[in-house]
Parts: structure tokens; sequence; C-alpha cells
């Protein structure tokens, strides 16, 4: 975001659609998330959420280390690092056991690689790790690292269409996660940008989609879901400009 501006989001995400006529294919069940992101500058970008879904807040730090250029011999792609959590608000499972405010924490730290290389196309690697404070079992993995990939082609001025993927490195949770794979379109309206898309995975942060992803596309375990932005333009820095 731009300095000054402040982008409220309203995401949706229905169930399953194999769950048939009887769910009004998945329509019966809803999950959402409210966020709120704020450019501080035009380097450092804030958020902050609170997720249906365990009851999740969740909240990052966002910093854009480089810009892609234009012309002969300038940087070809862009670089943003991002560092968040997320905090599990559901009642302890086990409540007369010892427990610790720190094992609601799970945290995050990503590279968004991106380059434009038209008006129409643009594409993007986003490393990530997660780290869990608190794991079901033993044996589970407190760190887990994934490679994601995402691309947006530009249909008219204000349709795209848009993918992402993330690939998890092997042996890192169980048999029944599976890889987060959405598709969907971008609509813009002038002050408000529609998304709708579908996708297998029901969590809607970095921790949920990456680590709690188990449905396939094979076996048509997928969500259908529609996000809302509406941008606020709060203030506007002395000399600053929005290219």
């Amino acid at each position: 975001m731009a300095a000054g501006v402040l982008d409220f989001r309203i995401l949706h995400r229905f169930g399953r659609v194999n769950g048939g006529s009887r769910e009004a294919y998945g329509l019966d069940q809803a999950t959402i998330r409210l966020g709120l992101d704020y450019g501080i500058s035009n380097r450092i970008m804030i958020g902050l959420g609170r997720s249906s879904n365990k009851k999740e807040i969740d909240g990052y730090i966002k910093y854009r280390m480089i810009w892609q250029g234009k012309g002969k011999g300038s940087i070809p792609f862009s670089m943003i690092l991002i560092s968040g959590f997320a905090k599990n608000g559901l009642e302890w499972a086990n409540p007369e056991r010892e427990n610790y405010f720190t094992s609601r924490f799970a945290y995050f730290n990503q590279a968004l690689i991106g380059r434009k290389f038209s008006d129409s196309f643009s594409i993007q690697l986003m490393p990530t790790m997660i780290h869990r404070n608190l794991v079901a079992k033993s044996i589970d993995q407190h760190d887990i690292y994934s490679m994601g990939v995402g691309a947006r082609v530009k249909l008219t001025r204000r349709l795209s269409f848009n993918a992402e993927y993330f690939y998890l490195l092997p042996d890192q949770l169980g048999a029944e996660s599976t890889h987060p794979l959405s598709i969907g379109f971008d609509i813009e309206t002038g002050g408000h940008v529609f998304q709708l898309h579908f996708t297998n995975a029901l969590g809607m942060n970095e921790r949920s989609l990456i680590t709690e992803t188990n449905g396939s596309w094979e076996k048509g375990d997928i969500h259908f879901g529609f996000n809302i932005s509406r941008v606020f333009t709060l203030s506007t820095p002395k000399g600053y400009r929005n290219k």
C-alpha cells in the first residue's frame, strides 16, 4: 500500500463443493477473516487480522527491499520481506495440564520476489518458513519450509486471472497434508476490488494455509470464496507522490 493508505479487507471461504446440494455445495459453511493493511511509508506496511478459523489473530510487517526498474542495467525484479505471527484463540483442549501462553503462537518469515514482464503478465516466487511453538505430536516438526509461486494475467483493464501454489518440502507434515492450490479472478470497480476464487485450502493466513491444507482437487475438496477490498486514503505525506 502507498504511504497513508488503509486497505480494509473482508475474506470469505465456504465449505467444500463436494458436500453436494444438501450442503448447498459448501455455502452452508463459512469461514471469514477481517483485515486491515496500512502503508506507513513507501517501504514499510503493516497488517492485522482476525479469522473465525481457530479464532486466530494475525499480524505482519512488510519491508520493500528492492524495486523493479525499467531500462537496460536496471534491477529486473522486486523483493519484499515479510515477518508475522498468528495467535490461536481457542480454549485449551486439556485445561488441566500446564499450558503456556507462548504455545498459542506461530510465526512466519517470507520473501516475495516478483517480476512484471509486461502490463498484462506478472509472476512471483514466495519462499516461506513457518515456525509453530506447539505441535500436536512430539515427532512433528516445528519449522515448516515451502516455496510458493503466483501469477497474474490481466485480461482487461479491470479484470485479471490469478493463480497460486505452495510446494512443501517432503516429510514435514502428516500424510494427510496437501499442497495449497488456488485460482481466481480480481474485478476492479474503482474504490473496491472483488476477488472470486476456488482453492483446496480453508486457511486465510500463512500458518493455516501452508500447514493445515488437506483438501484434494482430484476428490473435489474445493472451497469457493470471495474477498472484498476497500481502500481509504487517510493521509498523504508531504512531498510524497503515489506513482
